[in-house]
């Protein structure tokens, strides 16, 4: 009898330290639910479907669990304080243990814009982090989680190129064809390649004989000796 009313106590104790986990702490598998993965390129920023607070964005990603037999849900929306907030569709519902990738990418919120200036956004999209992006020869930042966010006014002058840099790998520089109407987002996409090992460069003639001339010495010397 002692030993079930210990057993109880114990399962007990795992089922309440289970409840009080956040979302993003449980791992997305097995159990009787699917997960919905948030994810996002701001950390701290808070995740809601429908006006439920779900929980917030660690390292590039929160996990929403959902029942399969419960009410779908049908829009999220990513927000944090001084960044546009982001409104997306739930357009599929996970099956048991199945992950559904959801992305928003928020905007710093746009200042106060001068007169006759309105205000996009380029989202430079790169696979490596670190990278040096430049409009014009002009720097904006560097990526960080695989993006950043250059702010431009879309009655201002045009921007002609872009490039991205970093060190270890060959710079990419590009056109830029398309431009943001005011509120717009306008994606670009590098994948930058490492660049080849240096070869060193080969002796020159002079050099070459004089290693020659010593090699044969040492030679002649030691069948002397």
């Amino acid at each position: 009898m002692q030993s079930a009313v210990r057993n109880l106590l114990v399962f007990s104790l795992i089922a309440c330290f289970l409840l009080v986990l956040p979302a993003s702490a449980q791992p997305p598998v097995g159990g009787d639910n699917g997960w919905y993965a948030v994810n996002c390129n701001v950390n701290g920023a808070d995740v809601y479907f429908g006006d439920e607070y779900k929980g917030t964005i660690e390292n590039g990603v929160f996990y929403v669990p959902v029942y399969t037999t419960g009410a779908p849900y049908k829009t999220f929306r990513v927000e944090k304080d001084g960044y546009a907030t982001h409104y997306g569709d739930v357009t599929s519902v996970p099956s048991k243990g199945e992950v559904f990738d959801l992305y928003a990418t928020l905007n710093p919120a746009a200042p106060p814009a001068p007169i006759g200036g309105d205000v996009g956004w380029y989202a430079v999209h790169v696979n490596v982090d670190g990278a040096t992006v430049q409009f014009d020869n002009e720097v904006k930042g560097v990526t960080s989680q695989g993006v950043l966010t250059v702010q431009v006014y879309t009655t201002g002058t045009p921007y002609k190129t872009y490039t991205v840099t970093k060190e270890g790998y060959l710079p990419y520089t590009a056109a830029v064809d398309q431009y943001p109407a005011r509120g717009e987002t306008v994606d670009l996409y590098v994948n930058l390649s490492s660049a080849p090992p240096t070869q060193q460069a080969p002796l020159a003639p002079a050099l070459a004989g004089v290693a020659l001339l010593i090699a044969g010495l040492v030679l002649v010397t030691g069948r002397k000796n």
